[in-house]
């Protein structure tokens, strides 16, 4: 059963379907917390604005995830221009990169990036991320990478970000970190979670000796029988992020508000 979205303590003048969108954005933020996925007031999640073409939701910069709740979320278009009167800035870097391929990638609907000690050291590893453990076997074949630019705050590197995404669905920023995009909310936290227990693995397998390759035999085996791990019902990811949800709620449920 889905975690239930309350409609009570609304102080955002939006639709039902932003209201709902808030809650459920504001809902990864402070999972991403729990889970020790933050960088103090930096990195970003967003959301398209249901019914909004070129409208989407992202964090107000300046606040932790912590302090992330439906109603501070601000309200932006792929220029950069504040859509509800919200009275904090938002992250050029951010804005730069999530407006990009919000504007460019129809089906990217939520996108993440993070900048998690593990994602990270992957990111910036010759190689990147390799087919040593169960969850890298994931994205064999399925990520993308980006030669480090500097901060991302310059539009024309956008063009070269959809370039090097290609079809896949993560692209990994060299010394830098992941950037997701998925059909949702659940999907990206979920992809994250996988790509972040690779990268941890990889990392602990690499410091313990010579990791074993899997064969890209297996690999496509694999691949072949991810889907019987969907849960019946449920979107991609929605089973675990519903979890998670039901987790943060039992300490803290002022994201809701």
């Amino acid at each position: 059963m889905a975690t239930q979205l309350s409609a009570h303590s609304r102080n955002v003048d939006c639709s039902d379907e932003e209201w709902q969108a808030r809650q459920q954005l504001a809902a990864c933020y402070r999972v991403f917390d729990h889970l020790g996925w933050s960088e103090s007031i930096y990195n970003h999640i967003s959301v398209k604005v249901p019914g909004e073409e070129g409208a989407f939701l992202i964090n107000p910069y300046g606040l932790l995830y912590s302090e992330v709740c439906a109603s501070n979320l601000v309200k932006i278009d792929i220029e950069g221009n504040t859509l509800d009167g919200s009275p904090y800035p938002v992250n050029k870097a951010g804005f730069v990169q999530h407006s990009y391929f919000h504007r460019h990638v129809p089906w990217a609907e939520a996108i993440v990036h993070t900048h998690t000690t593990a994602t990270m050291a992957v990111c910036s590893l010759e190689g990147g991320l390799q087919p040593v453990n169960f969850y890298a076997c994931n994205f064999a074949g399925r990520i993308s990478y980006h030669d480090f630019e500097g901060i991302t705050v310059r539009a024309e590197e956008g063009e070269r970000l959809l370039k090097n995404l290609g079809d896949n669905r993560v692209l990994m920023l060299r010394n830098h970190g992941p950037v997701i995009l998925g059909r949702s909310i659940p999907e990206i936290f979920v992809m994250h979670w996988a790509l972040q227990r690779a990268c941890e693995v990889q990392l602990a397998t690499m410091a313990a000796g010579k990791p074993v390759v899997v064969s890209d035999e297996v690999v496509a085996v694999h691949h072949r029988d991810l889907h019987e791990a969907h849960v019946p019902g449920h979107q991609p990811g929605g089973a675990d992020f519903d979890a998670w949800v039901r987790r943060i709620d039992k300490t803290d449920r002022s994201w809701r508000d």
